[in-house]
């Protein structure tokens, strides 16, 4: 099985030596950059093919990647499975990260009700070290005795609560290497109809305790440059609906923060992953879910009969928790894990309708928007 890298992957290695002549009319700082990104994406691919396909995998020391060297490439191992076979390979579209496995420690928010419970147990029957939390732990009852759980009180909103939840599980485990943000509500009313109190507790649930989980369990991960950090939105934070509109406030909220957060951590070894379900037999829209207490005639037909819908489907949804967390684990422990997981028909289907959606729009609008610049013939400079 001695044979060298594909021309292709050889070609891409040293073209991207250098800025690429198809970038010159960018910024010299953003040659750079997008001259990078390639070459350490090419240098993946290299590392990954190198290693599953060669008896002695090639010194690839002397091209330029990452900059702490080699090290981050040669931490592909033969046990991932190739995303091509023969021929030229295509390049991947992440850099290589340490992989999760069967014994890495999951620390999960929410889990007294579905996926984030439905993930405790199919984790914990496989094996795996899982802390498992809930702002009640009287509805943990069933993890209790097993060893490989550690069960915590956890209200995501308290600051104190977090903090000592994750010392608890760095003490027990020695670290954490994934992180699933799952604690979340719902919250059915018209814009109008909102009421402050709900929106804000939402939001401090939805979004701010995301928040403090990730800046809680970060350190831990920078220091050992590698963790996964997976951020429970919905197909509601690609796409609103009426009567959940602050609802999809929080989510959208969620993969703007996601977004940012895997451009700033996956150099570091981290990875992000958002995951956005449509509906599912859980308790989201049952007692996770309040509804305001004003309800405005003129919204009936709008959001006061999808909020009728909503509830009127509530465990009888298409989605099927079970799969769901299935698809969660072997995306999260797959070796290429993507930014996005859409879960379900109806978020799929979503999505793409709402990409075609957003293009028409901008394509229709296209002259306006390109407008809005000073002129090019003022070379850079303002008119």
């Amino acid at each position: 099985m001695a044979r060298s890298l594909p021309n292709i992957l050889k070609r891409s290695l040293s073209f991207f030596q250098a800025p690429s002549p198809c970038l010159t009319t960018l910024p010299k700082r953003r040659q750079r950059r997008e001259t990078a990104i390639c070459r350490s994406r090419t240098l993946a691919t290299a590392a990954r093919w190198s290693v599953q396909h060669t008896d002695a995998p090639e010194d690839l020391s002397s091209f330029r990647g990452w900059p702490d060297g080699r090290e981050r490439l040669t931490t592909v191992t033969a046990a991932q499975p190739s995303r091509f076979t023969d021929g030229d390979a295509p390049v991947t579209d992440q850099p290589v990260h340490p992989s999760i496995t069967q014994q890495s420690v999951w620390f999960i928010t929410g889990c007294s009700t579905g996926f984030g419970r439905e993930m405790a147990k199919q984790l914990l029957a496989r094996g795996s070290p899982v802390v498992v939390t809930a702002r009640d732990p009287a509805d943990l009852s069933e993890f209790a005795t097993n060893k490989q759980a550690l069960v915590l009180s956890l209200d995501v909103t308290d600051a104190a609560q977090v903090t000592a939840a994750v010392a608890a599980a760095e003490a027990r485990f020695g670290h954490i290497d994934v992180l699933v943000n799952n604690a979340g509500i719902g919250y059915f009313a018209a814009v109008e109809e909102g009421e402050d109190a709900e929106i804000r507790r939402m939001f401090d649930i939805n979004v701010f305790g995301m928040g403090a989980m990730i800046r809680a369990v970060l350190p831990g991960m920078r220091k050992r440059r590698q963790g996964f950090i997976a951020n429970v939105a919905s197909i509601g934070g690609l796409r609103s609906f009426p009567a959940v509109g602050w609802y999809n406030a929080t989510k959208f909220a969620v993969e703007g923060l996601s977004a940012a957060l895997w451009q700033e951590v996956e150099p570091l070894g981290i990875r992000v992953m958002v995951i956005e379900p449509s509906g599912f037999r859980t308790d989201w829209a049952g007692r996770s879910a309040n509804e305001s207490k004003v309800q405005i005639a003129d919204y009936a037909a709008t959001a006061g009969k999808r909020r009728e819908g909503i509830r009127a489907i509530s465990g009888h949804q298409a989605g099927d928790p079970v799969r769901a967390v299935e698809a969660i684990i072997k995306a999260v422990e797959g070796p290429s894990p993507p930014h996005h997981l859409l879960l379900g028909n109806e978020a799929f289907d979503g999505a793409i309708a709402t990409l075609a959606e957003l293009r028409d729009n901008f394509v229709a609008w296209e002259a306006v928007s390109r407008g809005a610049d000073f002129p090019a013939t003022t070379a850079g400079r303002a008119a």
